[in-house]
């Protein structure tokens, strides 16, 4: 199991609402988390799950993200 961190455009709850049912449905997806606090938005995935797979998830809910 790894941990990757992103940068994202998901800043504020909404956004976290409407991006949850895509990374909550990625069963390789263990846990993961926004800092909305931090200037890049940072999300943090931890599970068995590669960099490309998170991207795609991100950019179906509607959002962009990249490595951070």
């Amino acid at each position: 199991m790894k941990t990757l961190q992103f940068n994202t455009n998901i800043n504020c709850g909404g956004c976290i609402k409407a991006v949850t049912p895509t990374l909550n449905g990625e069963k390789a997806i263990a846990s993961w988390q926004v800092d909305t606090a931090n200037p890049n938005k940072v999300l943090t995935v931890t599970g068995d799950v590669t960099e490309e797979q998170v991207l795609a998830l991100v950019e179906d809910a509607g959002f962009k993200a990249t490595k951070a």
